[in-house]
């Protein structure tokens, strides 16, 4: 790849998805690119990024391209204390401050192959009677198409269930299909799954109680990180609840939000910059004693 075509290369992942490639990192976009390239018949490189410059924004061959470069790394319960913060502090007072309307609202922002979601929901399982009456909606959105197909199927190999997925839940939620495992059809049926860019408009999802957002603004560039978290803060009620990976934070970022202290990684808004609105479009699922 020349410099010219890697400059084009970036200048293009962070207009079309926001990520941000650093100038070392062209190793890793070839390797990465060969397998497009070579699905599409082409000599190599240079005539990859000759049909990109050429080809339409939606256009398949620029799809792949983007979902090629995307980070699509994730395990379940990955790093344990946001799940944790998740069932002690986040569903306790949520369900204390919901038991009027009885409804909860959940967002992962890049699902990628649903390890994520599906642990809130094994978690959710988890409170049990807790929950009798609520109707819970997780929402799961990735950029990528092609890992949000796997998520739905909810087929994980050996190494992805040994990754951070306690045994109990192992036995107690997934079969066994051939040498790979799939997770139970009632924790598939708590998820939605949606496929999102960040960089566009999400207001119609409607409003969150809980969003997760890990391991996303690390590719970004300020501003992107900037206007990602002011938009999420206007879809989220005061006392909604922001959790970011170890690695982010919104201080010196953005004012919408305010860290919780003592609990690494967990934001709430500083004022509420909506109301909820209903949304019709999202699955549902009522918790039963």
């Amino acid at each position: 790849m020349t410099p010219q075509d890697f400059d084009y290369l970036r200048q293009m992942l962070r207009e079309r998805s926001g990520l941000v490639l650093s100038a070392e990192k062209q190793y890793l976009a070839e390797s990465r690119l060969l397998p497009v390239a070579r699905k599409y018949g082409l000599a190599g490189l240079s005539e990859l990024m000759a049909k990109l410059k050429t080809a339409a924004i939606a256009a398949p061959i620029n799809v792949e391209v983007i979902e090629a470069m995307m980070t699509n790394e994730s395990f379940f319960f990955r790093d344990k204390v946001p799940f944790d913060h998740f069932t002690s502090t986040i569903m306790s007072a949520l369900l204390a401050a919901r038991r009027c309307e009885k409804r909860i609202r959940i967002w992962c922002t890049a699902a990628a192959t649903g390890q994520e979601p599906y642990s809130l929901a094994m978690a959710l399982k988890g409170l049990g009677a807790a929950l009798a009456g609520f109707r819970i909606d997780i929402l799961a959105t990735d950029i990528a198409t092609e890992v949000l197909e796997k998520a739905k199927v909810g087929i994980y190999s050996q190494f992805e269930v040994q990754r951070g997925l306690p045994i109990q839940q192992l036995v107690k939620f997934f079969t066994q299909v051939g040498e790979a495992w799939q997770i139970a059809p009632e924790i598939r049926g708590m998820v939605q799954f949606r496929p999102l860019n960040l960089l566009n408009d999400f207001s119609s999802l409607g409003i969150f109680d809980v969003v997760f957002c890990r391991n996303v603004l690390i590719y970004f560039d300020h501003a992107t990180k900037v206007s990602v978290l002011n938009r999420i803060a206007t879809q989220m009620p005061a006392d909604g609840y922001l959790i970011l990976g170890a690695a982010e934070t919104v201080v010196g970022l953005t004012e919408a939000f305010k860290p919780i202290p003592d609990k690494r990684g967990l934001y709430q808004p500083h004022v509420a910059a909506a109301k909820p609105v209903p949304n019709n479009n999202v699955l549902k699922f009522v918790a039963k004693a």
